[in-house]
């Protein structure tokens, strides 16, 4: 399971993960492990600082660009502008023959190219299409970029297949169709096929 928000708080059990990896510290990403967690949780230095009053028996580290073995998939993490109190990271995940990159908030990828080599699909920050969300504080950017931006990531790495997932309130109660059918117009001038996630949805990459 990679991230663990609210949400879930008191439905891990059922769910029974073999491990739960964690982007980073926010309570959508991490508040769903208040209660504890029935199995190793895995995530970076800094985000544990964070999370130090969680009561999580088996903690694990995962340091940036270090490559590291969960369950059946390769998991290497990549430092993310996101937000300065609550430092995330991507995973590049890869299960066989297959890798995606996985990014729920983001605003920029820093070591972008290494991020996206060679991936088979793009997951990213569907917080919002063309606005910018994007603050500068302390010298450093926080919120969150648009799909649009994150297609022309993806175009310039070669990547061809994206799909959007925590999505902002401007899609979740917006128009599906109308906004479905923009994505995917704003993704073909890319040169990527693009979607947006919903609940329940599975993913077959081939």
């Amino acid at each position: 399971m990679v991230d663990c928000g609210a949400d879930w708080l008191g439905r891990i059990e059922a769910l029974r993960p073999g491990a739960i990896v964690i982007t980073h510290a926010h309570p959508d990403h991490a508040g769903g492990l208040a209660q504890g967690a029935p199995c190793p949780v895995f995530t970076t230095a800094e985000s544990w600082r964070l999370l130090a009053g969680l009561p999580i028996r088996d903690r694990r580290i995962i340091e940036p660009r270090s490559p590291i073995r969960i369950a059946d998939a390769l998991f290497e993490a990549f430092a993310l502008d996101h937000s300065l109190r609550a430092p995330a990271v991507g995973y590049r995940i890869t299960a066989g023959e297959r890798t995606l990159f996985y990014a729920p908030d983001v605003v920029n990828i820093r070591e972008r190219s290494a991020a996206l080599a060679g991936i088979d699909l793009y997951v990213g920050d569907g917080a919002t299409v063309l606005r910018p969300m994007i603050r500068r504080r302390d010298k450093g950017l926080i919120g969150h970029a648009t799909v649009r931006d994150q297609l022309g990531w993806c175009s310039a790495e070669g990547v061809r297949r994206a799909l959007f997932t925590h999505c902002g309130s401007g899609i979740v109660a917006g128009d599906e169709r109308r906004l479905g059918a923009q994505l995917r117009g704003s993704a073909r001038r890319c040169g990527v096929d693009a979607r947006f996630a919903f609940d329940g949805l599975e993913i077959t990459l081939s």
